[in-house]
């Protein structure tokens, strides 16, 4: 037996999508620097067992916490405030930008998330314990999130990258951008602020795909 209401609801929002899409081009969210912890860390850095209390909530099951940390590289420059997103993950993976790195000092590999291996060292500081993190610190790569009827609609599968261009007060093409699909996901490219700051772009703006 279907819930009428659910399939009616999800055909709605599958529309609106595609629609706004396809006439104003793909969303743009921002990421700032923020920090996916581990339960073994999360223990840690807040006290057994703590939970995290959400603030935001985000796309793909993820919210943005009322939790934030400091982290600390090897010159002990900080960087204070660093939003926790939850929900817990298998590993621990901090995510900054090429700016930050000049103040910690480090020198993160561009990676998509989840790709830690061989990444940066930091030292994560939280209110009742700290961490030594060997690997986790990363540059986030440009990626576009799609659902899978917009990706079917235009020929596109998760793992493509495509190039998109950016029509904004300082116009930029970004080429070589990964491409995931996923039920969960809406339609959005997400940069960190550095590549938001170059080109001009604030959150909600539009950009087009250029297939490959």
């Amino acid at each position: 037996m279907y819930d009428e209401k659910i399939i009616a609801d999800a055909v709605k929002k599958a529309i609106e999508q595609i629609q706004q899409n396809d006439s104003d081009g793909i969303k743009v969210g921002i990421s700032a620097r923020h920090i996916h912890l581990s339960r073994e860390h999360l223990d840690i850095l807040f006290g057994k067992s703590f939970e995290l209390t959400k603030k935001k909530t985000l796309m793909g099951r993820e919210f943005a916490s009322e939790q934030t940390v400091t982290i600390v590289g090897p010159s002990m420059k900080s960087i204070e405030n660093v939003r926790v997103l939850g929900p817990v993950r298998k590993n621990t993976q901090v995510e900054i930008s090429r700016t930050d790195t000049f103040v910690l000092k480090v020198s993160p590999p561009v990676r998509p998330s989840g790709d830690i291996k061989g990444s940066e060292k930091c030292v994560i500081i939280g209110p009742k314990g700290v961490v030594y993190l060997e690997e986790g610190v990363i540059i986030a790569n440009r990626h576009i999130h799609l659902t899978p009827a917009y990706a079917a609609e235009h020929g596109i599968k998760d793992g493509d990258y495509v190039d998109v261009m950016i029509d904004s007060i300082k116009p930029t093409k970004f080429f070589d951008v990964q491409v995931r699909v996923r039920d969960d996901f809406n339609v959005e490219m997400h940069i960190d602020t550095d590549d938001a700051n170059a080109c001009g772009l604030k959150n909600g703006d539009k950009v087009r795909i250029i297939k490959k």
